[in-house]
């Protein structure tokens, strides 16, 4: 094991890269593995790898002699969901507030959609459309997510309105992230590989890539766009990314979509934020096996903690 080189790889796991003092041939040192785990009392974001050790030959040994085995302790506190600590084989280890704990195995592959799951796109679209063409509906109106069927327009109407909107500073500093999912996220990173799929369109692709990077930073290894009502280019649909990127859930508010991933096996979590998401009512959707409703990013940790892989 070459302790100059990261332990983990600090933009999938949060995970800081460990520091070891070195006298000579023989060392001894305290590492510290930072994580975000969160705490319900007070912060106890730092998980320490502990160890007295030598170095023979460039392998780390025990003052006994025998080969290193590393073991990870953790400050006392009450972690809201779980506790992560890492075994002494290495692998990361899932302790729960009942005291039961599973080893992570593999990390899930989990999709996390954009809009309305980690920021409220419609409520600052719709402001918009009230403003700009005196069309004044409540977000309780919006019981699918064509907003051509609510706004009593054609199609190709709806999409240009919603590429006006792309212009304006409505969308441009008006959409603000989702209660709790920049937290849960920090937590989710520790036993997940977090990647955004979104059906956003190529034109506002920057502008997004900018507005995940200032809220979420550094919690997502890939970002994919669906390209879905773009005035130009080719979509893709969610299921055809997310099995490219071996997904095993997708966080979705779309049921359209849930329905879309579920049916080629992948589970879906449908997100319907504190159950005020009228287009996320469809049966059709919640009645698959595959498709679980959640209602803020609480339940999302919880439900995936329970997937986790032993």
């Amino acid at each position: 094991m070459a302790l100059n080189k990261p332990f983990l790889c600090p933009r999938s796991c949060g995970l800081s890269q460990m520091k070891v003092g070195k006298e000579g041939r023989r060392s001894e040192g305290r590492f510290f593995v930072a994580m975000d785990i969160g705490s319900a009392v007070g912060p106890c974001n730092e998980l320490s790898l502990i160890s007295s050790l030598e170095h023979h030959d460039g392998v780390p040994r025990r003052k006994d002699g025998k080969i290193l085995k590393w073991h990870a302790s953790a400050p006392f506190c009450q972690v809201r969901s779980s506790e992560a600590f890492l075994s002494e084989d290495l692998r990361l280890k899932l302790v729960n507030r009942d005291g039961s704990s599973k080893h992570v195995n593999q990390k899930l592959i989990v999709a996390v959609d954009v809009d309305e799951v980690l920021g409220s796109f419609l409520s600052a679209l719709n402001k918009f459309i009230a403003d700009r063409y005196s069309s004044n509906h409540s977000v309780a109106e919006y019981f699918v997510y064509e907003f051509f069927k609510i706004w009593k327009c054609s199609r190709a109407e709806a999409d240009i309105r919603v590429h006006e909107f792309f212009k304006t500073s409505y969308f441009k500093s008006g959409i603000f992230p989702i209660p709790g999912a920049r937290h849960t996220l920090r937590n989710l990173s520790t036993f997940c590989n977090l990647s955004v799929v979104t059906s956003r369109q190529n034109a506002i692709k920057d502008h997004t890539l900018e507005w995940i990077e200032e809220h979420y930073p550094g919690l997502f290894q890939e970002i994919h766009f669906g390209n879905h009502f773009a005035l130009d280019g080719v979509s893709r649909p969610k299921s055809e990314i997310c099995r490219s990127l071996g997904a095993h859930v997708l966080i979705d508010d779309n049921p359209k979509y849930a329905l879309e991933c579920a049916e080629i096996g992948i589970r879906v979590l449908l997100f319907d934020y504190d159950n005020s998401y009228p287009w996320c009512k469809s049966c059709s959707s919640t009645s698959h096996p595959l498709v679980t409703k959640v209602h803020n990013w609480q339940e999302v940790e919880l439900q995936l903690l329970s997937w986790v892989p032993r």
